[in-house]
């Protein structure tokens, strides 16, 4: 997963000669070996294992976020709490997911029928993802008994990835479903400041069922990126940028995001990830439905 934030500051020191410092690759001399940090390990083997293990495939898409950043500022004063893109982005995902709730699906071993129910088909809208435990779609009684089946979460708990001095963190909104902008937007002040200062708990940390990635700080127009371990898509964010759109037979001047999905295919098939998608962009463009 890529990080959204400030740049990381990484603790390593090499020492060197001033002479050789100066040189820079290339210089002639012998090459430098960086020591990989424990959590830089740790990372790169959960993102190995999952890109190795996840048939993972990637939609785009562009939102028209001229009305969200233009009332951020104002917003930010009437709610009392900075309002920044990634908890418009981590509002619209809760809500979307709900409507789509193999989104936040993953597989796990068949341990039997939960409370004894079984689920055919896609549940009414009705029912809410707090209503579910384990859902098996598609599955009759009287089938053979699967070996995997793909579990959706109880809750929407979205993990945003953030670099600290300590290195990638991916801290969670838990229940963001039922949480509103305001509470979404404090919550990930309070949780960015304590990667700041490595004051994360695991408590922190546990429970991420989708995740976001926003590297549109650092001036990137799109990238795609690899769906953590725990959970099965991964939204990640581009620049805003202001881009001539058609409008009417007219040519206007917009602002734009860029947007891409990745989805574990095991879960989720490409007209629901698409549909899940197009719902996203369009809360995202209306803005009013997020607060």
């Amino acid at each position: 997963m890529q990080a959204a934030g400030t740049e990381a500051a990484l603790d390593i020191t090499v020492k060197t000669s001033p002479q050789r410092a100066n040189d820079g690759v290339g210089g002639g001399q012998a090459p430098i070996h960086v020591p990989l940090s424990r959590i830089q390990r740790l990372i790169g083997a959960r993102m190995l294992s999952s890109k190795q293990s996840k048939p993972c495939f990637y939609l785009a898409a562009r939102a028209d976020v001229t009305e969200l950043m233009a009332m951020r500022h104002h917003l930010s004063k009437t709610l009392g709490v900075k309002v920044t893109s990634n908890a418009f982005f981590i509002r619209a995902l809760a809500l979307a997911a709900t409507q789509y709730p193999l989104m936040v699906g993953r597989l796990v071993h068949w341990e039997g029928y939960s409370n004894g129910i079984c689920v055919e088909g896609v549940p009414p809208s009705n029912r809410g993802l707090e209503a579910r435990d384990t859902v098996v779609w598609g599955l009759d009684p009287q089938d053979s008994i699967p070996t995997e089946v793909i579990r959706i979460a109880d809750h929407v708990n979205v993990g945003f990835a953030v670099n600290s001095a300590q290195g990638l963190v991916v801290p969670v909104i838990r229940q963001a479903q039922i949480k509103t902008l305001a509470e979404i937007a404090g919550q990930e002040k309070v949780l960015t400041n304590k990667a700041r200062i490595n004051k994360l708990t695991l408590d922190d940390l546990e429970g991420e069922t989708i995740a976001l990635s926003n590297l549109g700080a650092f001036d990137i127009d799109t990238f795609l990126g690899i769906v953590p371990p725990p959970v099965s898509a991964i939204l990640t964010a581009g620049k805003v940028a202001l881009t001539a759109v058609p409008s009417n037979g007219h040519v206007i001047v917009r602002k734009m995001v860029s947007l891409s999905l990745a989805v574990d295919h095991r879960i989720v098939h490409g007209e629901y990830a698409a549909r899940f998608l197009q719902l996203l962009t369009q809360k995202l463009e209306d803005p009013q439905r997020l607060i």
